[in-house]
């Protein structure tokens, strides 16, 4: 067998990679393994709870609308640690060059880095820079790894029937914004990536309320997370169509291509299980966030297995975890 795109993009078939790292039963540093394989590692030190995680960025083209390769490296990571419920502190930043990029372009990107950055007060604070020769990498990559603290650590596999699904808002807009601008699709409206760092948001959401569970549906989109969440914390989720918050250009979009947004990739979005008696609380915080207007309460957690979406013409049907996100190097 040999690896294919799919293999990085987030769904079923990036799961045989991942299982490769099941071999790694090393546990000496504390009991830490790789059990909870969720957006982050918590690891213990003395009274606190540090959350640490680490992601690679290799989106094409490095700008798009609504941002660039540098922003999402920076998003993606204080997402991540977000997600786990974790404050940002710092992040590393290692570079893979090709020979020849230009020096102008890498100092754009640099600079959105530290914007945003400067958004939720996070450091960068090491890094490291490798060139490779022409035609040995398609022009730049770049890691970033992340460290935070948490007070209440929050996991994806939380959820517990009655919770209220809420998303911060709506869906597809970065994986579309994206395949856009590299195909030079003219659309009647253009798409604006999502593309945003969320620790802000989510920790007011986190003041307000309890939150059970929670994920940023990145690749393989709001499909695959909603699945992961569901099958990890072995319950059934029910979704309303009608109520998911999806862009009109979006979905003219996924309309003419075929691409079902579920399945696209967002980069400044969080999906919450929190108790039904606390979410309009929540929302309302996550309303009054510049990164949560369009948030809803979009679906309930119930006994049971799988997500089964109840269609707007009064059907159901199940939304499937994708093979992969249909949408490949968004991030």
């Amino acid at each position: 067998m040999k690896i294919s795109l799919m293999h990085g993009a987030g769904g079923e078939v990036m799961g045989e990679v991942v299982d490769l790292f099941s071999k790694i039963t090393n546990t000496n540093a504390g009991g830490i393994g790789l059990e909870a394989l969720d957006d982050g590692a918590v690891i213990p030190i003395g009274d606190r709870q540090v959350v640490f995680t680490t992601d690679s960025h290799v989106v094409r083209p490095l700008f798009f609308p609504g941002g660039d390769i540098g922003r999402i490296s920076v998003c993606g990571t204080i997402n991540d640690i977000a997600m786990m419920g974790g404050r940002p502190l710092a992040l590393s930043c290692g570079l893979i060059i090709e020979e020849g990029f230009d020096f102008d372009t890498l100092s754009k990107i640099v600079d959105s880095m530290d914007r945003a950055l400067s958004e939720e007060n996070v450091s960068l604070v090491t890094g490291d820079t490798k060139v490779m020769e022409k035609g040995a990498l398609d022009q730049i990559a770049i890691n970033t790894a992340g460290i935070g603290v948490a007070e209440t650590i929050v996991r994806d596999n939380g959820l517990i029937p009655g919770d209220a699904i809420i998303v911060s808002g709506t869906l597809g807009d970065h994986g579309f914004a994206v395949l856009a601008s590299r195909e030079e699709f003219d659309f009647a409206d253009q798409i604006i990536s999502d593309v945003a760092p969320l620790s802000g948001m989510v920790h007011a959401a986190m003041n307000a309320g309890t939150i059970h569970a929670m994920k940023d549906p990145t690749r393989g989109g709001f499909a695959s997370a909603i699945n992961e969440m569901a099958k990890k914390s072995k319950v059934m989720i029910r979704i309303s169509e009608e109520e998911v918050p999806i862009r009109s250009s979006v979905r003219a979009a996924s309309q003419l291509l075929g691409i079902d947004p579920l399945e696209v990739a967002n980069e400044g979005k969080v999906v919450m299980g929190v108790p039904a008696d606390d979410a309009e609380t929540i929302l309302k915080v996550l309303k009054g966030h510049r990164y949560g207007k369009d948030a809803a309460i979009i679906g309930t957690v119930q006994e049971g297995t799988g997500v089964i979406m109840e269609t707007a013409a009064g059907g159901e049907r199940f939304i499937e975890t994708p093979m992969g996100d249909p949408v490949p190097r968004v991030c």
